[in-house]
């Protein structure tokens, strides 16, 4: 794991060196937003095709949905309380929550599983992010920031909108072409196994771009410290609890509660600015639970 973990941390750090560097004068707002845009509308679903088309669905992935699900849920519920406790205001209340609730579980978790405990776990950390966080993140995610920040959307789209696009595609795709038992060509195999070695290190380097230093200032210590309780203590503390009472066991369990146990998600950052919620506060979140991580996942792998 640690070996692991040294690997991401340098390709995360090629990545802050290019939002210092500026290389051919590209920012890394933009190189981010066009390297994940390539990830997203086309890499990362030929990956979930090559995933879910060969993966074991059944009543483990309804095992993973429901691990994935109930943890997201009991830290949103913890976190509100304490920021109801704390009498935080709305735009920090909104940003708490995000940050504390929904784990990286695709853009830092995909690359540390595969490296840790091998191609298997892509199935893992797909099912958990398409059939758990990612819905939720759709759904009860945008909820919050529209209740607790303002938007300047005259007719907010439908959460169901969100779901209108090629992971989503793919996912469905892979699951009716799996349940009917149709094979994989040799060839498409091959294709789709090359594109989906280009999702992890795209994802890292991505992840490196979107952390700044920058954005850590002491006054949102207060705010910071609940989150990094939650994310990355109770959080995996509650899914190593549930996972005992599912249908996981082994390696899967192992890996379904260390993708859990990730830092918090980059995706709140864009949530942040759209319903103006306080985005420095989820932008240091983001930065101090990634650069957390490297001595808490060691800690949860080793329990594991």
């Amino acid at each position: 794991m640690n070996a692991t973990l040294m690997q991401m941390t340098v390709l995360m750090l090629c990545g802050a060196g290019w939002r210092v560097l500026t290389p051919n004068r590209l920012s890394a707002e933009q190189t981010r937003l066009v390297l994940t845009s390539v990830v997203y509308y086309f890499f990362l679903p030929a990956m979930v095709l090559d995933v879910l088309w060969r993966a074991d669905i059944g009543w483990q992935s309804l095992s993973f949905s429901l691990l994935g699900c109930a943890s997201i849920l009991a830290s949103a519920g913890l976190s509100w309380a304490i920021c109801k406790l704390c009498r935080f205001r709305n735009p920090q209340t909104g940003a708490v929550i995000l940050a504390a609730a929904f784990p990286n579980v695709t853009y830092l978790g995909l690359p540390v599983l595969e490296q840790a405990f091998g191609h298997w776990s892509r199935s893992v950390v797909i099912q958990l992010d398409l059939f758990a966080a990612a819905p939720l993140v759709f759904t009860l995610g945008i909820g919050l920031a529209r209740h607790y920040g303002e938007s300047a959307e005259a007719k907010p789209k439908s959460p169901l909108a969100y779901f209108n696009a090629p992971p989503f595609w793919a996912a469905f795709l892979a699951v009716a072409l799996n349940l009917n038992r149709i094979a994989v060509p040799d060839w498409l195999a091959g294709l789709l196994h090359t594109c989906s070695g280009a999702v992890a290190p795209l994802m890292i380097f991505s992840l490196g771009l979107a952390l700044s230093w920058r954005d850590v200032h002491l006054r949102n210590l207060p705010f910071v410290v609940p989150i990094l309780l939650v994310k990355l203590v109770l959080m995996p503390l509650f899914a190593l609890w549930l996972a005992g009472y599912l249908a996981l066991a082994g390696q899967f369990k192992a890996a379904a509660v260390l993708d859990i146990a990730m830092p918090s998600m980059v995706l709140g950052i864009v949530l942040c600015d759209r319903y103006r919620l306080d985005s420095g506060l989820y932008a240091m979140a983001v930065t101090l639970t990634t650069a957390c991580s490297l001595f808490s996942l060691p800690f949860w792998f080793d329990s594991l």
